[in-house]
C-alpha cells in the first residue's frame, strides 16, 4: 500500500480540527462549488466572460477603484502580471535593469522567470533581510529603469517600511529617473502598519499588483493596476503571454467574495496578530519575527528539528482537534521556522489559549525526538 501523501494528510487532519490558530480550513471541491453558487453578484443571470468582459470587467473596475487607479487588468497569475509590468516599464524607460530585493518573490519563487523569459536583469540595493533604504536606492552603483518593492517582504518575515521610509524610498527612485512598481500581493493588509488607506499607498507607485487568493481566499488570479495607457499595453502583453483565457468567471466570483468577506476583517486580523505573536514569543526557546508583527502574518521560530515539530503538529491535531501551524522547515542550527497567519479562526483564541497550545506542541515535539 502506497504511503499517504504528506500534503494530503495535513489537509485531511486540519479539516478535522475544531480550532485553528494559523490559516483557514481549506475547503473541499464540493464546498468550493457551493461557495461560488452563494456569491452575491448582480450578474449571475448574465452571460459569462469570453476572453474578458462580464464579471472580469466588473472585478477590474472594482479593484481599480479600491486602489485609486484609473484602470486594472485581470491576470491568471501574479507571476505573469509582474513580468508584464516590468517589461512595459523597461520598454518605456529604455532600461532593462530592475532594482529589487534578492528575497523578493521574483528572485526566490519564480525560477527567475523575469530574467529567462522577459530578458530583464536584477540589481540589488541591499541583501539584508529588510526593506531597502532610500540611501541604498539613491546610491545604487548602476542605472535601473524600475524599482520593485514587495510590500510586505514575505521571505524576510512579512516586513514593511514605515510610511515615511516608503515615501523616501520612492522619492529616491524618482530621483534616479526610475518607475516604481509595487509587488502588492499582500498590500491589502499592509495599510494598517503604514497608517494610510489603499488609494494613498497605491498612489505612490506607477503600477501595483495585488493577489486575489493569498489574503482574499480566492481560487487564483491577480490584478495589475495603473494608468490607462499602461494597462492597455499590459493587456497586449497578457495576450502574448497566453493570459487571455477563454473564461475565468470562477476565479473572478471567488475574488469578489473575498473582497466582500475578508477585506473588511483584515484590521481585526492584524490587531490580533500582535496578541498571538506576543504569546508565541513567550514560549521556551521561541522567536517571533518581526517581534511585533507588521501584518497578520509573521515568522515563528521554535527549537527544532523541523521533522519533530511537524509530527507534533499532526499529533496535536489528531489528539486535541487543534491545528497549530503549517510546515516547519529547518533554518539555523537548532531552530525551525514556520509562518503564522492570523485569520478569522484565530480571533477566538486568547493569549492563554495560544500559550497552552504552544506548550503542548513543544512537549509533543520533544516526545517525537525520543
Amino acid at each position: 500500500m502506497a504511503a499517504e501523501d504528506p500534503a494530503e494528510r495535513r489537509w485531511r487532519t486540519m479539516r478535522g480540527c475544531d480550532r485553528i490558530l494559523s490559516g483557514h480550513r481549506t475547503p473541499s471541491l464540493r464546498e468550493r462549488l457551493a461557495d461560488l453558487a452563494a456569491v452575491d453578484y448582480d450578474g449571475l443571470d448574465d452571460r459569462p466572460d469570453f476572453y474578458g468582459g462580464g464579471p472580469v470587467a466588473a472585478l477590474e473596475r472594482r479593484v481599480a477603484g479600491l486602489l485609486g487607479k484609473p484602470d486594472a487588468v485581470f491576470f491568471p497569475t501574479g507571476t505573469m502580471a509582474q513580468q508584464v509590468a516590468l517589461r512595459c516599464w523597461a520598454e518605456r524607460t529604455g532600461n532593462r535593469a530592475v532594482a529589487l530585493h534578492p528575497l523578493g518573490h521574483l528572485e526566490v519563487h519564480e525560477r527567475k522567470a523575469y530574467q529567462v523569459l522577459t530578458g530583464l536583469r536584477g540589481v540589488w540595493p541591499t541583501a539584508e533581510p529588510r526593506q531597502p533604504t532610500a540611501q541604498e536606492v539613491r546610491d545604487l552603483d548602476e542605472p535601473f529603469g524600475t524599482l520593485l518593492l514587495e510590500l510586505p517582504l514575505r521571505d524576510a518575515g512579512f516586513v514593511l517600511p514605515t510610511w515615511d521610509e516608503l515615501n523616501a524610498v520612492v522619492a529616491a527612485a524618482r530621483s534616479r529617473g526610475a518607475k516604481v512598481h509595487f509587488d502588492g500581493a499582500r498590500l491589502w493588509e499592509s495599510v494598517f502598519h503604514l497608517g494610510r488607506d489603499l488609494p494613498t499607498v497605491a498612489g505612490l507607485a506607477d503600477s501595483v499588483y495585488v493577489s486575489l487568493y493569498k489574503t482574499l481566499g480566492g481560487l487564483s488570479g491577480a490584478l495589475l493596476a495603473g494608468a490607462e495607457d499602461f494597462t492597455a499595453q499590459a493587456r497586449a502583453w497578457r495576450h502574448r503571454y497566453g493570459g487571455q483565457l477563454f473564461q475565468q468567471w470562477p476565479a473572478v466570483l471567488a475574488a469578489l467574495a473575498g473582497l466582500d468577506r475578508e477585506l473588511p476583517r483584515l484590521g481585526e486580523y492584524v490587531a490580533h496578530a500582535k496578541t498571538v505573536g506576543a504569546a508565541l514569543a513567550a514560549l521556551p526557546g521561541a522567536r517571533v519575527f518581526p517581534h511585533e508583527p507588521h501584518t497578520h502574518q509573521f515568522q515563528l521560530w521554535l527549537p527544532g528539528p523541523a521533522a519533530a515539530l511537524n509530527q507534533a503538529v499532526l499529533t496535536l491535531a489528531e489528539q486535541q482537534k487543534t491545528w497549530f501551524a503549517n510546515v516547519f522547515t529547518d533554518r539555523t542550527p537548532g531552530l525551525a521556522m514556520t509562518e503564522i497567519t492570523v485569520a478569522a479562526p484565530a480571533l477566538e483564541w486568547t493569549a492563554a489559549d495560544v500559550t497552552a497550545a504552544g506548550l503542548a506542541l513543544l512537549e509533543l515535539a520533544a516526545a517525537a525526538q525520543g
